[in-house]
């Protein structure tokens, strides 16, 4: 590419060489954007007002597509979160069903106790009162 092709192309801000004393280094991107301009101006005959407009297209597009895949990336961590609240909130439900179970049986038991007593025996099925007053996973397991 001619010198002054080059420097054309950065005074229209198409590329942007970092200089080092008169000369200019161009970045892997600077030679990757320079090979396509050439492609559109020599393949495809465009000229430079059209290659401006397309790569400042492109640039909105490239723009566009980070902000929607921030855009994503926060959906998807928020996504996460509800699902870490919805596992605490079925957890505190298992929590809450089985305190339930546990009162009906302590419920339960305490009925039978108060029953024995009341007819005298002392005895409920086979277990003493202090074992029917035992929540069910304190209480003596049957040898069955």
């Amino acid at each position: 590419m001619h010198p002054q092709t080059l420097r054309l192309y950065e005074r229209r801000g198409l590329v942007c060489p970092k200089r080092h004393g008169k000369n200019r280094l161009y970045s892997q991107h600077d030679i990757e954007r320079l090979i396509y301009i050439q492609s559109l101006t020599q393949e495809l005959g465009i000229n430079l007002a059209g290659v401006e407009r397309i790569i400042r297209l492109q640039n909105e597009l490239d723009q566009l597509k980070a902000h929607k895949e921030e855009e994503i990336r926060q959906i998807s961590e928020r996504i996460l979160q509800l699902e870490r609240m919805k596992k605490v909130r079925e957890d505190e439900i298992a929590d809450i069903k089985q305190k339930i179970v546990d009162q009906l049986a302590d419920d339960a038991t305490e009925e039978e106790a108060s029953e024995a007593e009341e007819s005298g025996s002392g005895v409920i099925a086979g277990r003493s009162r202090t074992d029917a007053a035992k929540r069910p996973s304190q209480r003596p397991r049957s040898l069955e």
